[in-house]
């Protein structure tokens, strides 16, 4: 007897990529799971009928985000504790592999691994990849503090030491708890965000003897004159605030900054 024709096997669908892949926390997550809003977005945003509800179960309760916090800081400290000396390194996640900021990240990560220090960035692509990329390259301690964000999917492939945190303000803690100091590189609204919460705590004097470098004469230098000719000449910082910002134009000179402030409070 004849047999009857096969039915086509139906085809089989593409693998997910890392491109929809994105990291929660300790989750991986792909598809429409990776839709889901991010932590910190069901922490701080109110929906449009007003404060949402307090109920007494369900994983996203303000005591249950507690709890959530507590670990983050629990990972943090246990995975940095034994860091030794170390430098926060900001940039932009946009700087392109071939640029001259590219190159001044790795050169950046390379020196510090030089000096001494490890390199803490935020783990994701651009300046914070160049700046692990030196430091790995150097044969130094890289790290990458990485953020559940809904358009980055995890921590680039030079960062030796990892951890992502689901709460802005828990990796925050981390950027300065094992820093020795600050160098920005070139960046947008979050490098400005972590140089000015670091300005303001070494201004207050919540930490000591911290230095902050500015990289880039022609990027900075017009921030650093508004500084000056509106807040300071406004009072509103005090004269010589404007000062805690050093202001280099080369991963050396940077560096070398770095070790002067080392030395100096030695």
């Amino acid at each position: 007897m004849p047999t009857e024709p096969r039915a086509p096997a139906p085809p089989t669908p593409p693998a997910p990529t890392d491109r929809a892949r994105v990291h929660r926390g300790g989750q991986v997550l792909r598809g429409d799971a990776a839709q889901a809003p991010t932590f910190d977005q069901l922490l701080l945003e109110t929906p449009p009928t007003g404060p949402r509800p307090v109920t007494a179960t369900g994983t996203t309760t303000d005591a249950w985000r507690v709890l959530r916090i507590q670990a983050e800081f629990v990972e943090g400290f246990g995975t940095l504790a034994d860091l030794g000396p170390a430098v926060s390194v900001f940039g932009s996640a946009r700087t392109g592999e071939g640029t001259a900021e590219y190159a001044l990240g790795v050169d950046l990560g390379r020196r510090l691994v030089e000096a001494g220090y490890a390199v803490i960035t935020g783990g994701g692509p651009g300046a914070m990849e160049a700046a692990n990329r030196g430091a790995h390259e150097a044969g130094g301690v890289s790290v990458g503090l990485g953020i559940e964000l809904p358009f980055e999917a995890g921590l680039n492939p030079y960062v030796g030491i990892g951890v992502d945190f689901r709460y802005f303000f828990a990796r925050k803690v981390m950027f300065l708890r094992y820093a020795q100091g600050f160098v920005v590189l070139p960046g947008g609204f979050g490098t400005l965000d972590e140089l000015f919460e670091a300005l303001t705590l070494v201004q207050t004097g919540t930490v000591t003897r911290f230095p902050v470098v500015l990289v880039g004469r022609e990027f900075w230098g017009p921030l650093v004159e508004w500084l000056r000719g509106t807040l300071e000449a406004r009072g509103m910082v005090s004269p010589g605030d404007v000062d805690l910002l050093a202001v280099v134009d080369t991963a050396e000179e940077a560096v070398a900054h770095i070790l002067a402030t080392a030395e100096a409070a030695a």
